[in-house]
């Protein structure tokens, strides 16, 4: 245990007990929240965003590339707003990638530091930005609308500074705080930034230590990846600025087909200090005295904006020395006029303070929802970040008036029961087990996130595009996690949306080729269809290597797992029919099974269009399959674990092939980014495997990897996520599993178990005991559902509408009769014809 951690918790209680104070709390009563909520020993704690450390998953355990990019900063639970730091490159940063460093130098191409905007390893900032994604893979998206605090003269433009060496400015992590809701950080130029958000809006203080050239820089133009148009007008005597950005690009550096704009973001920015003179830049050019500029960075010829473009304005701020200028912000993608509306409504004239308040309030609200019982205060910061981090996204993109701009490109309006609609949808990642866990702590919301992906594949040609950012379908990923996705709302209790419009939507795109499915446009990186060479799936039972998809056997098994969703979707609709015909589908995973795959072993492989196998074989590739290899894939079969016991040759078999999966042959673990012969379970095609042992009989080797795997892998300190947290879904994994749980059915709302680290949780509908939980209590050696003993290494699904109590027992030893026998096991769902 971190022993720093309890005197951190209680400078942050103390710090929180300062806002209480500022919003009119008495200082016993804070001090009696901090003090009670270290007085875990018989009560859930309490005052959780205490524990949450923002800074966690920050850093690179090798260089900064290798960081799970969160993004810290000042947001609500799924807001629009996400405000927080720009870093810029340095020297030291550069001298890590020799790719990087060319690309810059040599191609004179624009390149952040780190998705998200944030890298823990940087020491520069060159703005504030106003929407960024958290944990994605691809180098960078939004962060739209930098403002940096600035304290030099304007002597060329900001345009041409390479790595924004001179238009920036240092720090120190010492002089920064990150809690939820709330970021600050002293800047080396004497300037104290604080950051707070609503849903739709920002509200930041910039404290300046010598007012002399005091200033602020609108980089309009600087999206993380560039942009195709941005303006910004200055209105000093309103004290205001206003503008947008027009942009898109996500990922486009790995293709052609996503260099393109999908979505405007609008602004307005309000200052309480007067504006005393402006100046704008375009290009190379810089214009002193003028109050407006236009023009994007664009996307370069390969995806990368080229240094030299982009436009913004600087405001000269009257102030004196050590003097606050107060700025808020209201942001829509749907106009400039919604965006006053939102900053309205949503600050009206509310101080910082209760902004920061209300937001930390909210925070502490959706943590609650799940509560857990331990003395362990290093744990619990993993815990409630991790929790922390699911909740980012999906965000909230529909305006307090209920306008959105729809894929169609098009203002629609919120309507019937759908309260607001959600952007930022990363299927590859979150069908898994993040928006499960989203549901299970807010049907409502869930509910309205399905109907937000309905509205936008009706806005899309029917397509339900698998990785969508804001206004625009990306196609990046393999697969169709948006069927898997509506099967699992629905699951798991989320139904106020039009269940039946969707069902049909995806009964048509699953049996319909379209002329998408059929063409090769944007693959295989970004492939538009929702079911990509479907006419194979149907006329040879799989995806061949010669197929519109990104790497065909990998894509055969992601559609089998949305088949098998589909068809618990249309058995709740009483359509049996389709689900018959869906889980026969759903099997087709056997079809790319080859036995003799090599030598000794059989492996999932690729296919050739005639039936062949696909040649120069290799298991332990981690370029064959769509991130992961073949060895890793094999496990992905989340619906039939014991089918593929028995096509391994027996559940012995299977066991012994996922013991030299997870360890080297000395018997030591190996968990992450080694060799891909081995698991790596900080990404998606391995985080499944650790709970297929439950089909071998053998549940006890579940819980001890489970246990393992959050042991090694996930930490309380700034390189404590492994590998990028996408958009919260790896977080969401340690969630379920530091309960015990995990939803591992597509489309089914059935919990298999291992064993909790916590001595009482409370999830939903769901009470967890297990007074024996420790470092050294990993195995369940007896376990009761509501006061009824039973061996079943899996609960089904009547916990989602009534209160279900688990009373584990738990040893440091395995009792190997729990989940032995083959009715304890969870089930397989094999096709009824071959």
């Amino acid at each position: 245990m971190n022993q720093n951690k309890p005197a951190r918790h209680l400078a942050l209680a103390a710090l929180a007990s300062a806002i209480l104070v500022a919003c009119g709390q008495s200082p016993s009563a804070a001090d009696k929240n901090a003090k009670q909520s270290l007085n875990t020993q018989s009560n859930f704690v309490s005052n959780v965003v205490s524990y949450v450390d923002p800074l966690i998953g920050t850093k690179g355990p090798y260089n900064h590339r290798q960081a799970g990019n969160v993004s810290p900063g000042a947001l609500v639970p799924f807001g629009m707003f996400n405000f927080g730091p720009e870093h810029a490159y340095t020297e030291d940063l550069l001298a890590e990638s020799e790719g990087i460093s060319k690309k810059i130098r040599e191609e004179k191409k624009r390149v952040p530091v780190s998705p998200g905007g944030y890298n823990y390893q940087a020491s520069r900032v060159k703005g504030f930005s106003f929407t960024r994604l958290s944990g994605t893979g691809c180098l960078g998206a939004s962060g739209d609308i930098p403002v940096m605090p600035f304290t030099k003269e304007l002597t060329f433009s900001p345009a041409t500074d390479p790595i924004n060496a001179y238009y920036s400015a240092g720090f120190s992590h010492d002089n920064e705080t990150a809690t939820p809701g709330y970021y600050q950080v002293g800047l080396d130029n004497g300037v104290n930034v604080e950051l707070s958000a609503t849903t739709r809006t920002g509200i930041a203080n910039f404290t300046f230590e010598q007012a002399d050239n005091a200033k602020l820089l609108f980089r309009t133009a600087y999206s993380q990846l560039g942009s195709g148009d941005a303006y910004v007008k200055v209105n000093a005597s309103k004290g205001e600025i206003t503008g947008y950005v027009t942009s898109g690009n996500f990922c486009g550096y790995l293709g052609e087909y996503n260099r393109r704009d999908y979505y405007t973001l609008h602004f307005v920015a309000k200052l309480d200090k007067p504006i005393s003179g402006t100046g704008a830049w375009k290009d190379a050019e810089v214009f002193a005295g003028q109050n407006s500029s236009r023009g994007g960075m664009g996307y370069g010829d390969n995806g990368w904006p080229d240094i030299g473009k982009g436009s913004g304005v600087w405001v000269d701020i009257d102030m004196n020395s050590g003097e606050t200028v107060q700025m808020r912000v209201g942001i829509s993608y749907v106009s400039l006029d919604n965006a006053r509306e939102n900053l309205q409504k949503e600050q009206s004239e509310q101080s910082f303070a209760q902004v920061r308040q209300n937001a930390q309030n909210a925070w502490e609200e959706e943590l609650t929802k799940v509560k857990v019982e331990s003395d362990d205060t290093s744990k619990l910061s993993v815990f409630y970040t991790a929790l922390y981090h699911s909740l980012y996204h999906p965000n909230v993109f529909s305006d307090v008036n209920g306008q959105y701009m729809g894929f169609d490109q098009q203002v629609h309006s919120v309507k019937g029961s759908q309260t607001q609609q959600y952007a930022n949808f990363s299927g590859w990642d979150v069908y898994r087990s993040q928006l499960q866990l989203v549901t299970l702590l807010d049907k409502k919301r869930g509910s309205d996130i399905a109907q937000s992906l309905f509205n936008q594949a009706n806005q899309f040609n029917g397509i339900w595009d698998r990785w969508t950012h804001n206004a625009g379908p990306t196609g990046v990923m393999s697969g169709d996690p948006s069927t898997i996705a509506i099967a699992n709302f629905v699951a798991f209790g989320a139904n106020d949306f039009d269940v039946a419009g969707a069902y049909d939507s995806l009964y048509e795109a699953a049996t319909e080729p379209t002329e998408f499915d059929l063409s090769d446009v944007g693959c295989p990186v970004f492939c538009r269809g929702q079911k990509p060479s479907l006419d194979q799936w149907q006329q040879l039972g799989y995806i061949s290597d010669q197929s519109n998809s990104w790497e065909g056997a990998s894509e055969t098994l992601e559609q089998a797992s949305s088949y098998f969703s589909l068809s618990q979707l249309a058995a709740r609709l009483d359509k049996h029919k389709d689900a018959s015909r869906f889980v026969n589908e759903a099997g087709f995973w056997r079809n790319i099974y080859n036995p003799a795959a090599t030598e000794s072993l059989g492996y999932i492989q690729g296919r050739n269009k005639d039936g062949s196998w696909k040649g120069d074989f290799d298991p332990f590739s981690g370029h064959l399959f769509v991130e992961g290899s073949p060895a890793q894939y094999l496990w992905m079969i989340p619906h039939d674990g014991a089918g593929l016991a028995k096509v391994l040759g027996g559940e012995q078999a299977m066991s012994q092939r996922l013991d030299s999966h997870f360890r080297k042959p000395d018997g030591t673990w190996v968990l992450y980014r080694d060799s891909a012969e081995f698991s790596d379970v900080s990404n998606q095609p391995s985080i499944l495997s650790p709970w297929m042992y439950l089909h071998t009989g053998e549940a006890y080797k579940t819980q001890q990897t489970v246990r393992q795997t959050m042991q090694d892998l996930w930490l309380d300190t700034p390189d404590g996520i492994p590998g990028q947290d996408d958009l919260g879904q790896m977080s969401s994994w340690y969630v379920f599993s530091s309960l015990g749980l995990y939803p591992k059915y597509p489309g089914r709302a059935d919990l298999v178990l291992s064993s909790p680290q916590f001595k009482k949780a409370k999830i939903g509908n769901l009470t967890l005991n297990a007074p024996q939980a420790s470092d050294e209590h990993i195995y369940i050696e007896a376990l009761k559902v509501n006061g009824k003993a039973t061996l079943n290494s899996w609960i089904d699904e009547a916990y989602i509408n009534t209160p279900v109590t688990l009373d584990f027992t738990l040893s440091d030893t395995p009792n190997k009769a729990f989940g032995q026998a083959p009715e304890n096991r969870p089930p397989s769902y094999a096709p009824s014809i071959r």
